[in-house]
């Protein structure tokens, strides 16, 4: 089955130049059926559908993000987003001694990771420039290493296995956030050491708000007690015991009631990230993007994503005078795209992308600018 064969399956698709999935995938049509047998269940089961499904779908959820993410079934559950996984993480490792309180990570590490650590304060936040400055900073005093494997401004790979290498030699832990990675760069978190994985589902994997994942590194599950913590993390919850008493397995890493409609949602963009397979998704990715660098040179457009293929996420990013203004115009074209301040414009093609919706959006954004078209949303606010 070719790649653009499964165009049909993605109902935007019809109507745009849809390349924003770095920021919101294309939702599958499935996903309809999905939030409609949600609702089936509901109206015919009713509070039987908790013991019939429901309560266990952030484990069986999870199991599935585990095979696209690298790791064996049992080291992942599903939260509302990477904020919480993080606090949860940050809660199994305290207190937090003054010996050991340091918290490392890139300067750009996601806003939301960032403000969750700034806001403890018994924590010393180191904030790097780069991996090999977060590498040269690990010492005795790291906790925790809160990084990116692929940066959302630039789409750059950091040097992973180099971070985790320098932190488990001092005792430090490492979460990575794969957000802006999985579903569109191979990943397996077992095989990388990571302690912690964190990520969600609004972008590459295609399944929507309100499903973030947390994978635990298989030996810490049973050693770790978190203490951001909730019902379902009781080994007897529908007992209703006044005392917690952890469950075994990662389920300990759980709070309280899951978001079972999200969680329905989600699975129709896992199933097909799986039935075309991230590694086929990544040769795409790889073609694609330079093709938009080629494309982007051709114009004489300013390239903020790296050039080696190696260090290059799915999202090329482009800097061009008034880019913000630009955005809005393509967007009036039906080109769906986005910036982001002090980079410029974001493109993210997908598996279903076609080369000439490529060739058409820097096309576009070429004769924007030399008809200055731009300058009618100059100094006015955007969206995105």
């Amino acid at each position: 089955m070719e790649l653009t064969d499964y165009r049909d399956r993605f109902p935007i698709l019809a109507e745009t130049t849809y390349l924003i999935n770095h920021s919101l995938g294309a939702m599958p049509a499935a996903v309809a059926e999905r939030l409609a047998e949600y609702a089936q269940v509901w109206a015919s089961r009713g509070v039987r559908a908790w013991a019939e499904g429901w309560w266990t779908m952030p484990l069986s959820v999870g199991d599935q993000v585990a095979r696209i993410i690298g790791a064996r079934p049992g080291t992942t559950v599903m939260h509302q987003n990477v904020a919480v996984a993080e606090a949860i993480v940050l809660s199994s490792l305290g207190p937090v001694a003054p010996a050991r309180n340091r918290v490392i990570y890139e300067a750009e590490n996601f806003p939301s990771v960032r403000y969750l650590y700034q806001a403890q304060r018994e924590l010393d936040v180191v904030v790097c420039a780069d991996a090999a400055e977060i590498v040269a900073s690990i010492d005795e005093r790291t906790l925790l290493v809160p990084i990116s494997h692929v940066l959302f401004r630039s789409g750059e790979i950091q040097d992973v296995p180099a971070i985790v290498e320098r932190a488990h030699a001092v005792g430090a832990r490492v979460v990575l956030d794969c957000y802006q990675s999985a579903g569109i760069v191979p990943l397996a978190v077992e095989a990388l050491g990571v302690d912690f994985a964190v990520g969600g589902s609004v972008k590459w994997l295609c399944g929507g708000p309100g499903n973030g994942w947390l994978y635990v590194r298989p030996d810490l599950i049973s050693q770790l007690s978190p203490t951001l913590t909730g019902w379902q993390a009781h080994a007897t919850p529908f007992a209703f015991e006044p005392e917690l008493r952890y469950a075994d397995g990662v389920a300990r890493f759980l709070t309280g009631t899951p978001n079972v409609p999200a969680l329905y949602a989600a699975t129709p963009g896992y199933d097909l990230i799986e039935e075309v397979g991230v590694e086929r998704i990544r040769a795409n990715s790889l073609r694609q993007t330079a093709l938009l660098i080629d494309l982007a040179d051709e114009a004489g457009f300013e390239l903020r994503s790296p050039r080696d293929p190696a260090r290059r996420g799915g999202t090329v990013t482009l800097h061009v005078p008034d880019f913000e203004a630009v955005h809005r115009e393509l967007g009036e074209r039906q080109v769906i795209c986005d910036f982001r301040p002090g980079a410029g414009i974001r493109l993210g093609p997908h598996y279903f992308t076609t080369d000439s919706e490529l060739a058409r959006a820097t096309g576009m954004i070429r004769e924007i600018l030399s008809s200055g078209r731009n300058r009618r949303f100059v100094g006015a606010s955007a969206r995105f």
